[in-house]
């Protein structure tokens, strides 16, 4: 799949499930997990704690991590691919702001947010491509601001989902990341590891999953 494919890929085939998946899943990527939300929480305190700026969640989807940042005293805004996966963020969550657009050009000024939340498949850009992803997220943040970055802890390349079958769009392929080297691309963006985690998988997760926080280096 080329690079200017794949965001179309991506797009119809979330488009094609946002109402189903919506109705189906009773929480959002990161807070389905004990230690998903236990990340989430250090993630939103270290925002709170360097003066509490904006926070993007990218690849927000139905936009329900997005509305549990808000729960946790954090001003996020949802960014996703999908218009209809943002249609439905914003009948569920009619306070709370969401936006159509891309991961590798978010609708910010430069070093304006205090942290970058990023999930599937917002984390997971082809091999030849997530310069441009980490680059981006380095550049919207503020000095001492943080990524929290959800990923597939794996070295394999998924097959597309087969539940996508039925006359709807397949599911574009998607990139499992071994820790070390994800940290190591976010280091090259500019952004220092501040601890990872990795669990098991649960519920339809085909393998680990893990959590990475970073924070852009701070002035001085």
């Amino acid at each position: 799949m080329t690079e200017s494919s794949r965001p179309s890929a991506v797009r119809a085939s979330n488009d094609a499930v946002a109402a189903t998946d919506h109705a189906r899943l009773p929480t959002g990527v990161l807070e389905a997990d004990p230690l998903d939300r236990a990340m989430l929480g250090a993630f939103a305190q270290c925002v709170r704690a360097h003066g509490g700026g904006a926070v993007a969640d990218l690849g927000c989807g139905a936009g329900r991590t997005t509305a549990y940042l808000d729960g946790l005293g954090i001003r996020a805004f949802g960014v996703d691919l999908s218009p209809a996966l943002v249609a439905v963020a914003r009948r569920s969550y009619p306070g709370l702001r969401f936006e159509v657009g891309r991961t590798t050009s978010v609708d910010v000024a430069d070093g304006v947010l205090g942290g970058v939340v990023a999930r599937y498949p917002a984390a997971h850009p082809p091999p030849d491509e997530p310069d441009a992803v980490f680059a981006e997220f380095a550049r919207v943040l503020a000095p001492g601001g943080y990524a929290l970055v959800a990923f597939a802890a794996g070295e394999d390349r998924s097959a597309p989902d087969p539940s996508h079958g039925q006359g709807r769009p397949a599911a574009p392929d998607a990139y499992g990341t071994p820790p070390a080297r994800l940290a190591e691309l976010l280091a090259g963006a500019g952004l220092t590891e501040v601890g990872r985690l990795v669990r098991r998988p649960g519920g339809d997760e085909a393998g680990p999953q893990g959590l990475l926080l970073t924070r852009k280096p701070p002035v001085g």
